[in-house]
């Protein structure tokens, strides 16, 4: 069979409207191509689609068959073309973002509420995972968009610079001492889990020096390593720019250590090979545009 799509719409309104004239007057068209369509549809269903009347059309037995299946097909259609432009607007939809807890509570965070604000209709889902089980929900296509500590090297992922962090130690009490990398591994610790991309960067950082961090408390939250601190248990590796209000009430103090650990950057990312929603993309450009790498 031939049948167009447009020839099953004019059919559809002539249906509704029982008239011929009626219906071409609400779909913009002749009422002879109205008849040529409706014509052209019998033919190629060998079936009378309409019992014409002087004022109007009925429809047949077989008529009615394929009026109520056409009708509903064709809201579908309406409905799923709509929604694809509701899409578009981001009058709805949804957006999946991957992020630890850390990154989530101190970068994500505000630029979700922001977007949120700005469009509503968008129902988004976070999932806190570490950066490296983040890669594997991206890759999975579990998630559009997740938020990792750099460096990451996956083929298949697409990475980008969104903020430059620093790595430092903070203790509980002032100390003007001037530390080397050696000096430092001698003192009680307290680093996150090897698990977390940050503590590795900061491992690889120091065994360039020839330094085996081997710290004597080791947690899985960024949080916890500021509390760990002021109960005076040892001296914590952190981010800066995460406990900068920590370091401006005093409740905890920079160790300095020569020469400083190289700054490094935390990236958004996404799946190479996937299409990025127009709300991933949107999101995307909420960050770009706020950010100055």
């Amino acid at each position: 069979m031939n049948i167009k799509l447009e020839q099953y719409k004019i059919f559809n309104e002539a249906a509704a409207t029982q008239s011929f004239s009626i219906a071409s007057r609400n779909l913009y068209i002749t009422q002879s191509a109205v008849s040529q369509a409706i014509n052209a549809l019998e033919k190629e269903l060998q079936t009378q689609l309409f019992i014409r009347h002087p004022k109007g059309v009925t429809l047949t037995n077989e008529g009615m068959l394929l009026y109520q299946n056409i009708n509903e097909a064709l809201s579908i259609i309406t409905s799923a073309e709509n929604q694809l432009v509701n899409y578009q607007t981001l009058n709805e939809g949804e957006l999946s973002i991957g992020a630890g807890d850390t990154l989530s509570k101190h970068f994500v965070l505000p630029y979700i509420t922001q977007f949120h604000e700005l469009y509503p209709g968008v129902n988004i889902k976070v999932v806190n995972r570490t950066s490296m089980e983040t890669i594997d929900l991206l890759k999975s296509g579990q998630i559009d968009l997740g938020f990792l500590n750099m460096p990451i090297h996956e083929e298949t992922i697409e990475v980008k610079p969104c903020l430059q962090i620093h790595d430092i130690f903070v203790s509980h009490y002032p100390d003007q001492k001037v530390y080397t990398y050696k000096e430092l591994a001698q003192l009680p610790l307290i680093m996150l889990e090897t698990t977390a991309n940050s503590r590795r960067y900061v491992d690889n950082i120091f065994a360039k020096e020839g330094v085996l961090l081997n710290p004597n408390i080791e947690l899985g939250a960024h949080d916890l390593l500021i509390d760990f601190v002021t109960s005076n248990l040892g001296i914590a590796c952190v981010t800066q720019e995460f406990v900068r209000q920590a370091i401006e009430d005093q409740e905890v103090h920079p160790v300095t250590i020569d020469p400083p650990i190289k700054a490094r950057h935390i990236g958004y990312a996404y799946l190479k090979r996937r299409t990025l929603s127009p709300a991933c993309l949107k999101f995307i450009e909420l960050i770009q545009g706020q950010l100055d790498i």
